[in-house]
């Protein structure tokens, strides 16, 4: 084919794991793993987490890039090269990159935006309790959303080595960095020591089937499965690279990120509240921090820092899912690379421009009950997903077997060690569990069930 020959690739390993990580590593995992771990019993959930993603999480995500790799193409085509019966599943699990990437980008240029104020010296102004609701209320958003596209947009159109690569090999090791720094700061606050003992010390009690659910969604939200990414990303990859060691490692860099960012913002949290708005959500980020960071000294600069930190787990996510979108359109349509991120580009400001005004301008139209990016959000993580990813279950478990993808992990005499867990993963283990998330997260959003 065409595209197997043409088709662009990383350098090698390093540029594989620090742009998968990168994909990886997200706002989900600034605000969400931390707020989760608080409500589910700090080192409980933490212990469910780490159990889940060295083997639910493991097995899906060596499932995604050896099909990347095996058939050399995106999402949109990889599926049906595998069994024709299944190709229905190439423009379905397009559908999530296609859907999320604008709102996606949406909360990126709020990102900007509170970088910006603090960047400024005005960071005292985000300490009021309104300054949120009222931002996300006018039509201010639209401006930083179309910023925050346009950069992602000309990193994506520089290709996959040249751009992609170099920026994740330059804003990875920062992030941790950054990460790192602001955790050992965090520490230092009164009070802090309480925060740690809260997020760390494993709370029996609060032990249940939906705290192993809620760090099972956590995970799947936040190790980028069933959104095309990783078959993306598995289809530019050498077949020298060592595929298990590899997911090995994206799995420690997004987990160590997401447990830094609770060394960052749950003992930060406690030092100001003693611990109230711990269970705020996404309210955590852009109302309670700020209100923290007022609190410091070093306002401004505390606030530049942490959202630089921010704005790098956006941009790297965000630059995954237009990437899967661009690889999409060039594999369906025959495009070129910069003909289809120019199209990609004005899509995803057209509908992103949705959830942009939809807590403004258009606060008023809903669908089924909800603003135009918690729909978006809604059926893009808590219906596609999950079905995308119980199909590939499906698929690789009993069409093709596990055997086939167990052969392209150990092309060029690599290891898989975890074979037999894999095979027991996908099969049997993982349907249920993505069965289990796609009933709790829909019955969640209606409000019949609280997760």
């Amino acid at each position: 084919m065409e595209q197997t020959t043409k088709r662009s690739s990383f350098s090698g390993k390093l540029g594989f794991v620090l742009a998968a990580a990168g994909s990886a590593v997200g706002l989900g995992n600034i605000w969400r793993f931390p707020y989760l771990a608080a409500k589910y019993g700090g080192g409980i959930f933490l212990l469910c987490y780490l159990i889940l993603a060295v083997t639910f999480g493991f097995a899906l995500m060596v499932a995604e890039i050896a099909i990347g790799r095996k058939t050399r193409q995106s999402a949109i085509h990889a599926y049906g090269v595998l069994d024709k019966r299944f190709r229905f599943l190439g423009p379905l699990a397009s559908l999530v990159p296609i859907i999320i990437t604008p709102y996606y980008c949406v909360i990126g240029g709020w990102v900007i935006k509170y970088l910006f104020v603090y960047a400024t010296g005005n960071g005292a102004v985000l300490t009021d309790s309104n300054y949120f609701g009222s931002f996300i209320s006018s039509v201010s958003p639209i401006v930083w959303f179309i910023i925050f596209v346009l950069i992602t947009a000309i990193i994506v159109m520089t290709g996959v080595e040249k751009g992609i690569e170099k920026v994740s090999k330059f804003m990875m090791p920062l992030l941790v960095i950054l990460s790192i720094g602001i955790a050992v700061y965090c520490l230092t606050l009164p009070g802090a020591i309480d925060g740690v003992i809260y997020y760390l010390k494993p709370d029996f009690s609060k032990f249940s089937m939906t705290t192993v659910l809620a760090a099972m969604g956590q995970l799947f939200y936040s190790m980028s499965l069933a959104m095309g990414i990783m078959i993306t990303y598995g289809s530019y990859m050498k077949k020298d690279s060592h595929l298990t060691a590899s997911v090995h490692q994206i799995e420690i860099f997004d987990t160590g990120i997401a447990f830094l960012a609770g060394l960052m913002i749950i003992p930060a949290v406690f030092s100001f509240t003693g611990g109230a708005d711990i269970n705020a959500g996404p309210g955590l980020m852009f109302i309670t921090l700020p209100k923290v960071f007022g609190s410091i000294a070093i306002t401004n600069i505390i606030g530049v820092l942490f959202f630089v930190l921010v704005i790098f787990a956006a941009l790297t996510s965000a630059i995954s899912l237009m990437e899967t979108v661009v690889s999409i359109i060039c594999d369906k349509t025959g495009m070129k690379r910069l003909a289809s991120c120019i199209v990609t580009t004005i899509g995803i400001i057209a509908l992103g421009s949705l959830s942009a005004l939809g807590y403004g301008v258009l606060a008023q139209v809903q669908i089924i009950g909800m603003a135009f990016l918690d729909f978006f959000d809604f059926i893009s993580n808590s219906v596609l997903m999950p079905v995308v990813a119980l199909l590939t279950c499906i698929l690789v478990g009993y069409v093709i077997k596990p055997a086939a993808l167990i052969e392209e992990a150990e092309a060029e005499g690599a290891s898989f060690k975890g074979k037999k867990l894999f095979v027991v993963v996908i099969k049997y283990i993982a349907p249920v569990c993505i069965i289990a998330i796609l009933i709790t997260s829909v019955l969640s959003a209606f409000g019949f069930i609280s997760i």
